[in-house]
Order: C-alpha cells, then sequence, then structure tokens
C-alpha cells in the first residue's frame, strides 16, 4: 500500500492532542493514562522518521490543511532541519515520560493533581510538533502560545509558593513576548499581505530596508527570549530548576530550542543577505561567556545546569551568525546534541537528589560509589564541556571551522570566546565532581540513600547512550546536517512551497 507522505505531517501534531483528550478522559486510571501517553509519543516518533527519511531522498514535503485563493491557509512543511527537530524531540519527550512514570513526578505526587500530568504534557509535545512543521508565522505563533499553555501548568502542578512565584515570573516573559509577536505579525502582514514563510522571502525583499530591518530586529528579540539569548535570558535561572525533575529536564531540553529553531528559519530564509552579521557575532559571544560565568558562581547543580543552557545557546547563535553553508550546519549538529545533552543532565540531577538526599554542593559527597550514577553523569557532563571526542566537541570543532571560513576579526572574536567558554564549562563541570562525587560526604551531612527507581536510571541511560551515539555517527550525521544547511542556503523550502502553490493552481 502506497503512502502519500505529506498527509502524515499533521499526525505529530493531531496524535498528541487526540491522546491528551483521552488521558484527561481517563483522570481516574493512571496506568491507563501512562498508556495513551507512550503510545501516542511513540506514533510520533514512527512518523517523525518517516518524515526525515522523506525529506532527506525526496526533498522538503508540503501539505496545506485547507488552502484558499492566493495561497492562504494553514500550511505544514518536513524539509531536512524540521524533521530532525521533530525527531530528536520525539526521543526526548518518549524518554521524559518513561523518566516520570513513577508514580508520574514523584517529589510531587501527593500534592498534585497527577491527572493533569498526562494531558499537559501530550499538549506540550503537540505544541513542539507544530512549531516545527509550521509554515508560517501565524501557525508558529500558535505552537508557541500551546507551549506557554502546558509549560506553565506542568511548571506550577503542584507547586508550592515558590514554584508559582518562578512560574509566574516564566508567564508574565512569555506573554509579553506573545504580545510582541503579534504586533510582529500585524506589522509584516501589514507590509506584505502574507505571514507564510516561502511568500515572505520573495515580498520581503521589495520592501524598504529600514522596514525590513525592523521586522528582523523583532523577530529576533521575540525569539531571542524564546530560545534565553543574552540579555533576554533573566527569566530562566529562576524558572527551571524549580519545578519537578522531569518537566525541568524536558523544558531544558526541548523549549529554548524552539526559539533557537525559529531564529535558524527566519534569518536565513526571510534575511538572507542580513546585515546583522556582526551583531549577531557580539550578542552570540556574550551570551557564551555571561552565561558561563553565571554557572560558575552558582552552589547548586540545577542552576547551575541552567546557566550552562544559557552560555550554550550561544555556540547556535554563533552557528546562525556566521551564515554560511558550514556555520549552519554546526549550529543545527549543536543543536540536536545539546537538546540531548542537557536534558540527559537534568536528569540525572535528580538521580543525584535522589541518591544524595539535595542538589546543593555543599550537601553532597560520596557519589562516585556508585558507578553507575558517576557514570550517566560523567558521560554527558565531559560532552558538555567538549572534551574529545564527544560531539560536544565535534560540533564546537565545526563551528570553529565555520568562523575561520568567514575570517573576520570579529569571528576571531567569538572563536577565542567559544574556546573560553568551553574551559570554563569544564571547570564547572569537574566542581562538580568533585564536590558531590569524589570528596566525602560532609560531616554531619545525612544522605538519602535511596534506591534509584530503575525507570529513572534507564531513562537516563537512554539518552546518555544517545549521545554517545552522535559521537559514534557524527560523520553520517554531520553529512545530514550539510545537506540541510545547503537545502537552506538553496532556497529548497520556498522551492517546494511555490511548487505546492502552483499545483493548487492559484497565483
Amino acid at each position: 500500500m502506497n503512502v502519500d507522505i505529506p498527509q502524515l505531517l499533521p499526525l505529530p501534531v493531531l496524535i498528541p492532542l487526540i491522546g491528551a483528550g483521552f488521558a484527561l478522559a481517563l483522570g481516574r486510571f493512571p496506568r491507563m493514562q501512562r498508556v495513551v501517553s507512550s503510545v501516542s509519543l511513540s506514533l510520533v516518533l514512527i512518523v517523525a522518521i518517516i518524515l526525515l527519511v522523506t525529506a532527506d531522498t525526496e526533498g522538503p514535503q508540503v501539505l496545506w490543511v485547507g488552502a484558499w485563493p492566493e495561497g492562504l491557509g494553514i500550511m505544514l512543511v518536513a524539509d531536512r532541519l524540521s524533521a530532525l527537530m521533530l525527531l530528536v524531540s520525539s526521543v526526548v519527550t518518549i524518554t521524559v515520560l518513561v523518566f516520570s512514570a513513577r508514580s508520574d513526578m514523584d517529589e510531587a505526587s501527593e500534592k498534585a493533581p497527577v491527572s493533569i500530568f498526562h494531558p499537559t504534557y501530550l499538549v506540550l509535545a503537540a505544541g513542539v510538533s507544530n512549531a516545527f512543521l509550521a509554515g508560517d508565522l501565524f501557525n508558529l505563533f500558535v505552537g508557541f502560545e500551546m507551549l506557554l499553555f502546558a509549560s506553565y501548568v506542568l511548571l506550577t502542578l503542584g507547586a508550592p509558593r515558590e514554584r508559582v512565584r518562578a512560574g509566574s515570573t516564566y508567564v508574565v516573559v512569555s506573554l509579553l513576548s506573545s504580545m510582541l509577536f503579534l504586533i510582529t505579525l500585524a506589522i509584516t502582514y501589514a507590509a506584505t499581505g502574507t505571514v507564510n514563510f516561502a511568500q515572505l522571502a520573495e515580498r520581503l525583499q521589495g520592501l524598504d530596508p529600514g522596514m525590513q530591518l525592523v521586522i528582523q530586529l523583532m523577530l529576533l528579540v521575540v525569539f531571542g527570549i524564546k530560545a534565553a539569548i543574552f540579555p533576554l535570558s533573566a527569566w530562566l535561572p529562576d524558572s527551571y530548576p524549580t519545578a519537578p525533575a522531569s518537566v525541568t529536564a524536558v523544558f531544558a531540553g526541548l523549549l529554548t530550542k524552539v526559539g533557537v529553531y525559529a531564529i535558524i528559519r527566519t534569518q536565513t530564509m526571510l534575511f538572507p543577505d542580513s546585515t546583522l552579521t556582526t551583531p549577531l557575532l557580539w550578542v552570540s559571544l556574550a551570551t557564551m561567556v555571561i552565561g558561563i560565568l553565571g554557572a560558575i558562581t552558582q552552589s547548586e547543580i540545577k542552576r547551575l545546569l541552567s546557566f550552562t543552557l544559557i552560555s550554550h545557546i550561544g555556540y547556535m547563535l554563533f552557528g546562525i551568525a556566521v551564515g554560511n553553508v558550514a556555520g549552519l550546519s554546526g549550529a543545527i549538529f549543536y543543536a540536536a546534541h545539546h537538546i540531548f545533552i542537557q536534558t540527559a543532565l537534568f536528569l540525572v540531577s535528580a538521580l543525584i537528589e535522589r541518591a544524595g538526599g539535595s542538589t546543593r554542593l555543599d550537601k553532597l559527597g560520596g557519589l562516585a560509589a556508585n558507578t553507575t550514577l558517576a557514570a550517566l553523569f560523567f558521560i554527558p557532563a565531559m560532552n558538555l564541556a567538549g572534551v574529545p571526542p564527544f560531539s560536544g566537541f565535534l560540533g564546537k570543532v565545526a563551528l570553529v571551522e565555520a568562523g575561520v571560513e568567514l575570517g573576520s576579526w570579529v569571528s576571531w572574536a567569538v572563536i577565542a570566546g567559544a574556546i573560553v567558554t568551553s574551559l570554563l564549562t569544564l571547570l564547572a563541570i569537574l566542581r562538580i565532581w568533585h564536590t558531590a562525587f569524589w570528596r566525602p560526604l560532609p560531616e554531619g551531612t545525612d544522605r538519602a540513600n535511596k534506591t534509584l527507581p530503575l525507570g529513572w536510571v534507564l531513562a537516563a541511560g537512554v539518552l546518555v547512550a544517545v549521545t554517545v551515539a552522535m559521537t559514534v555517527f557524527a560523520g553520517p550525521i554531520f553529512e545530514f546536517t550539510e545537506r540541510a544547511a545547503i537545502d537552506i542556503d538553496a532556497g529548497a523550502y520556498a522551492a517546494a512551497v511555490e511548487e505546492s502553490i502552483r499545483k493548487l493552481g492559484t497565483p
């Protein structure tokens, strides 16, 4: 039986939403909710694999979900970039779901209305998928709003006052960015008559350069807030560490990368001849350095990891700012790598808290005796720091080579900053290793000494194994990300959309 591949494009959005409805109806049956969530996300993973293979072999896949004259309507597109991000997000969401299965967020199970967790988590997964597959700015906005709704519920689920306060900060910042996004949408539509990415790529070129710059800057600010780029990142360190472990892990791994994806899509497609290369390079350098300086001053593991998250967004922005094929390929590779690494480290931090009773460094020690826990931390930690031969090192080398190819003195300054940031990341990671794992437990400190749940260990272990696999298969992955970058550079996305509009019989 032949399958019309474009008809699969709505499924990564529809399946989790339908699953959310069933999970909500099964609120009194937690086991059934877990089955519904697992089946839904497994189906999304299968669809993501099919879309990735098809996009790589046959080119971008386009589907109009309702198409009116002039090419209006909701459009979903899967090219190599969006299909890769969809696959990575699917692996992360289903792995974190396994992690959360023990009493559905173990630390909050007695206080939280756990029947809400699964429906909300599935809405979050649908929002991520919609953002990656959106073919226009308005549908991208809808994806972000789905994320906002679901993430706020997850952030404050069964929450004490501290978490509600942190969640309120997150929501206020997100609402402000959403309002700015709507204003940007209105200005863009008024100026061009469309919000479709492919049509915008053509029509923006006919605008006054000043108006182009206004739209570009507004989009950068909107997505810079979502991606936690300095100086728009102050909200993140206080929001993520207070949430339950599984929620923090999926937030840290995915949500900021949706913002990074939006920046890649809009900056490379809509503003290919951008005049903001130098400012973006300086912002990438500031994000790297300020983020890691914040990390090395922290005495709590989750806050330290939150600052490293901000810092390493700077590497992705570096590749985007460089703008050549090598830079885009490195940015895409590093984004996929960092999703897995950051999610794994936040899951491992939950294991550390269970084994040691805390994530504060002054209350931890002697965890190296637990060899499984030590290995689960050490591998992704060294990968984050960019120690050879891990994928983090390979991704940074690719970005450095792209910066060298650009050849400007600013790119050389960013390269120097990237190397310093890697060394400081290693320093921060070694501080955790020495304090929490290597030194003896401080006198007068009681260890929780709880058994690590098998599901938690397996989930973290799967993600750590994926990070190792990215190192082993770095060659083929880089070949794929290079093809994705060439597609972006050659305008394959816009060409596929224009062909779909032509088939509709519209001008």
